[in-house]
């Protein structure tokens, strides 16, 4: 059963979900405004799913719902963020401030994240970037998932990868892929709704194959793309990880309950200033090239196509969510 809900309302619901839950306003504000456009793209594994495990964790102290970020800068083109164990939107939307000064002198820039947390929908912080005419890659790295080709022991997360970049007259161009076979958070998704998933999307803890969506979390998850899939995952693991110092997936807890440690988690972002290349213009030009040439194919899309339908239709409506999970970030927030 699902319930009808405007995106202002749910924004403001999930900040006080998480206000009562240790967590300061402006810090529930950068979570909200995230989870809330999740909903809004369709993307309800980073959405309104993740709200009470995100309190438990903040009551807890796994996550420091009042932590501050803090950006040094290393070199002239890079950027550490330190995420302090706090939630990683709030370090997010920092560097999303301060990348494009940085690229604008330098062509290109980065910023490595470390002692981080679940980051949520990766399309989203890349596209922000390429709404200011940046091109923009990120990774991140996620607790224990995903095997390496051929073994058993879960050494990878689910790793996801993200690239955006700027069109002119057009919304960016957003490509956002977990390395496994499917995003995990759509099966946390059914587990809570206590709905099967489709074979092949993981196996259970014995190796087997299961549509059981618990078991499925309990096993491992199947890389997207066999082998290939597994190898990027590894590139994942080190960009985001040995690169900033963070936890290797293996190292990280868990991003669904409250128990352990904080995960400290590690992503990459990266921006990339056309005008240090051949020119904004060219870019546009040639990249202009290229879209038109794939939608003019029919039968074929550029990426991204139902998540700019899904925005208009919110646009002139409402959010469909789960009846029983918004109860309950209601009784969270201490809503009548």
């Amino acid at each position: 059963m699902t319930k009808s809900i405007t995106a202002a309302e749910l924004e403001a619901l999930i900040t006080r979900a998480l206000q009562a839950s240790n967590t300061s306003a402006a810090n529930a504000a950068s979570v909200s405004r995230a989870l809330t456009q999740a909903e809004i793209d369709g993307q309800k594994g980073h959405g309104l799913s993740r709200v009470p495990s995100y309190a438990a964790q903040a009551r807890a102290g796994k996550v420091d719902g009042h932590a501050t970020p803090k950006v040094k800068r290393t070199r002239a083109a890079t950027l550490m963020i330190d995420v302090a164990n706090g939630f990683a939107y709030p370090a997010m939307d920092l560097a999303i401030a301060e990348l494009p000064k940085v690229a604008a002198e330098t062509g290109i820039a980065a910023a490595g994240f470390v002692r981080s947390h679940h980051f949520g929908v990766a399309g989203r912080h890349v596209e922000r970037l390429a709404e200011k005419g940046l091109i923009a890659l990120t990774v991140s790295n996620t607790p224990q998932a995903m095997a390496a080709w051929g073994g058993k022991r879960p050494v990878f997360g689910t790793n996801p990868l993200a690239f955006a970049a700027p069109r002119r007259d057009a919304p960016p161009l957003v490509i956002d892929m977990a390395l496994s076979e499917v995003a995990r958070g759509k099966i946390v998704t059914a587990a809570q709704k206590g709905e099967p998933i489709p074979l092949g999307w993981a196996v259970d803890a014995n190796g087997q194959p299961t549509t059981d969506a618990k078991a499925a979390l309990a096993g491992t998850l199947v890389p997207a793309g066999g082998a290939k899939g597994a190898a990027l995952a590894l590139m994942v693991e080190t960009l985001a990880v040995a690169l900033t110092g963070a936890n290797f997936a293996f190292e990280a807890s868990s991003f669904l309950d409250a128990e352990g440690p904080p995960p400290g988690a590690g992503q990459l972002l990266i921006a990339i200033d056309p005008a240090g290349f051949a020119g904004a213009d060219t870019f546009a030009d040639r990249f202009a090239v290229l879209a038109s040439l794939i939608e003019d194919d029919e039968g074929a899309r550029l990426p991204g196509s139902r998540r700019l339908a899904l925005r208009e239709q919110v646009a002139a409506g409402v959010i469909n969510v789960d009846a029983k999970l918004l109860a309950e970030v209601v009784a969270l927030a201490g809503a009548k």
